[in-house]
C-alpha cells in the first residue's frame, strides 16, 4: 500500500499519466479536492501545460484549476514562439563567429511534443567543442545576445562516457524556424535526457513526460546498443529511468528487449520519486540556502543538517553506483562526505565573520 506521505506525489503520477498524448487511454480518476491539491505541483515544476492536456476532455476543464492549467499551456505557447526565435538567434550569432553549437534539451526535445506550449522551455543549453569554448563565451557576452539566457557546455557529464567529436559526427540538423539548428543524434540524446533525470534526482516530472513521449515515438530502427552505450554502469541508468516512465506516467515500452531488462527495479526507486513529487520545485532541489548563513546560529546549522541529507537518487549517480536492491546508506554517507569537504574548503569565501 502506498505510504501517505506519498499520495501528493502519487497525484502528479495519476495526471501526468500519458499526458502527453494526443487522445489518453487511461482513466483519469481525480476529485475536485485532489484536482486543487495536485494543480500547484504541476503549475511549479512546469507541468501545468501537460496538467491540461489531460483533464481538457473531462468535467474537470471547466473548473478553477482546469482554467488555472489552460491558462499556463496559453502563456507557455507565448513564451515557446519567443524561445524559438532566440535559438535561431543565438544560432547565426555562434556560426558567424565559426561555431557551430548543439542544441540539447529544451526545444530539442519539445519539438516532439504535438503542442508548442506544452514543453516550457528556460535555458538555451548548447554544447561546443572545448576548443570553441571561450568564442562562445564572447558571443555569448554580446549586446545581440543578452537576452538569450544560454546555458554553454564543453563537457557533458550525462555523456561522458562518448567522444565528443562521435557526437559531432552523429548529430543532425532540424528546422527551427528560418534556421537550421544541430541537434544529438536521437539515441545519444535519449541517453542525456534518461540519466539527466537520475543525476538531478528526479524530482521534475516534466522531465521524465520527456522519455514517455520519445519511447512511444522512437522509430523502429532506433540503435539502443548505441543508446545504452558500452559503460554498463550508464546503461543501467538509462534503463532505471525507462522503468520509471513505464510505471510512473505508463509510458509504452514497444520493445520487447529494453521492456525485459527495465522490468525490474529496486523497491525503494518509485516512492523516491515519489518523494520527489511532494515538492517539485527548483527553489527546493537546486537552490537551497547557503549552509553559511547558519554560521552564527549553532542551534540552526545541527537542525539543517538532516534537511541535506543526500537524495538517494542523486548520491547512486554521483558516486556511479546503480539503481539495484542493496542499500543506499554507502552512497549517501560517501555523498555528505564529499560535500562537506566541499563546504570546509570553500569556506573562508563564504564566512560571514
Amino acid at each position: 500500500m502506498m505510504s501517505a506521505a506519498l499520495v501528493s506525489g502519487r497525484l502528479v503520477s495519476t495526471v501526468l499519466r500519458g499526458a502527453w498524448r494526443d487522445s489518453s487511454t487511461s482513466e483519469l480518476t481525480l476529485s475536485a479536492k485532489e484536482l486543487d491539491e495536485v494543480t500547484p505541483l504541476l503549475y511549479r515544476s512546469g507541468a501545468a501545460g501537460l496538467g491540461w492536456w489531460r483533464i481538457r476532455n473531462t468535467k474537470w476543464r471547466g473548473s478553477s484549476s482546469g482554467e488555472l492549467m489552460h491558462q499556463a499551456l496559453r502563456l507557455q505557447t507565448l513564451f515557446a514562439r519567443i524561445h524559438e526565435t532566440k535559438v535561431q538567434r543565438v544560432f547565426r550569432l555562434m556560426r558567424a563567429a565559426g561555431v557551430e553549437p548543439i542544441l540539447i534539451k529544451g526545444w530539442a526535445i519539445g519539438r516532439f511534443y504535438s503542442q508548442p506550449g506544452l514543453r516550457p522551455s528556460g535555458d538555451i543549453d548548447l554544447f561546443v567543442r572545448r576548443g570553441d569554448y571561450t568564442t562562445a563565451q564572447q558571443v555569448l557576452s554580446s549586446d545581440e545576445a543578452r537576452d538569450c539566457w544560454v546555458d554553454l557546455h564543453k563537457r557533458i557529464f550525462e555523456l561522458a562516457d562518448r567522444d565528443p567529436e562521435d557526437l559531432y559526427s552523429r548529430s543532425e540538423l532540424v528546422r527551427c524556424g528560418d534556421e537550421d539548428v544541430r541537434v544529438l543524434r536521437l539515441e545519444d540524446h535519449f541517453a542525456l535526457l534518461a540519466i539527466h533525470f537520475l543525476k538531478h534526482g528526479a524530482w521534475r516530472p516534466l522531465w521524465l513526460c520527456d522519455l514517455g513521449l520519445l519511447l512511444e515515438s522512437l522509430p523502429e530502427h532506433f540503435d539502443w546498443r548505441l543508446c545504452l552505450g558500452k559503460n554498463k554502469r550508464h546503461a543501467n541508468w538509462v534503463l532505471s529511468s525507462i522503468a520509471l516512465a513505464n510505471q510512473l506516467i505508463g509510458a509504452e515500452i514497444r520493445f520487447e528487449e529494453i521492456a525485459a531488462r527495465s522490468k525490474q527495479t529496486p523497491d525503494w526507486l518509485v516512492p523516491a520519486v515519489l518523494r520527489q513529487w511532494q515538492a517539485p520545485f527548483p527553489e527546493v532541489h537546486e537552490s537551497p540556502p547557503m549552509m553559511a548563513r547558519y554560521l552564527r546560529h549553532p542551534a540552526s546549522f545541527i537542525r539543517e543538517i538532516p534537511n541535506r541529507w543526500p537524495n538517494a537518487i542523486v548520491a547512486t549517480v554521483n558516486m556511479g553506483g546503480k539503481f539495484n536492491d542493496r542499500s543506499r546508506l554507502p552512497y549517501q554517507l560517501c555523498e555528505m562526505a564529499a560535500r562537506t569537504v566541499k563546504f570546509v574548503w570553500r569556506l573562508p569565501e563564504r564566512s560571514p565573520f
